[in-house]
């Protein structure tokens, strides 16, 4: 009984498609890991869309460093926080840092929340900081309110859009908005 080469041949070959589909799998991996934790878009300069001026918090309302209060500016949730030390676009009342940004995270929309505990953010987010962050909900991105809201973990490649401040004596103002970060861009 003769054999065909051509079929023992063909079959001596069929190792390769387990290791190609592993090493393209290890590449894709590598990839990902690569774009979730490096392939981060920085906060520019500012570029509010100037919006109606809107009381947003008293300063009474902050006890201290990372706390916050949520509002609404031009129908997007926002926040407002204390911050322990300024940033180019926060403004500063009396040695007190205040920032504010939009809650929409810029994966998908979803909104964000303070995370206060570093432990649950290392937990819940694989993200280990030595301050309070703000993280996403639905995957797990994580934003920096001390870097101007840049995402500094997940899946989320811009920063959260900022909003603009103002001081009149114990209130804090809302006066405009930047757009969203993912408008016209391959988020």
């Amino acid at each position: 009984m003769a054999v065909d080469e051509s079929k023992r041949t063909l079959l001596s070959y069929w190792w390769v498609l387990p290791v190609v589909g592993t090493a393209g799998a290890f590449g894709y991996m590598a990839n990902y890991a690569r774009r979730v934790t490096y392939d981060k878009s920085a906060p520019g300069p500012p570029n509010y869309q100037p919006g109606p001026r809107q009381a947003i918090a008293r300063l009474g309302d902050f006890k201290g460093p990372y706390s916050f209060r949520e509002f609404l500016y031009r129908k997007t949730p926002c926040l407002v926080m204390e911050l322990p030390a300024p940033t180019p676009t926060s403004v500063t009342v009396g040695g007190r840092h205040f920032a504010a940004y939009s809650r929409l995270c810029t994966h998908l929309g979803c909104q964000v929340n303070p995370v206060e505990d570093t432990e649950v953010l290392a937990l819940t987010y694989s993200y280990r900081a030595d301050h309070p962050m703000l993280g996403c909900p639905c995957h797990f991105s994580v934003f920096d309110p001390q870097q101007q809201g840049q995402s500094v973990f997940g899946k989320a490649l811009f920063p959260l859009a900022r909003v603009q401040l103002r001081a009149e004596g114990d209130t804090l103002y809302a006066h405009g908005l930047e757009p969203d970060p993912r408008v016209g861009k391959d988020s």
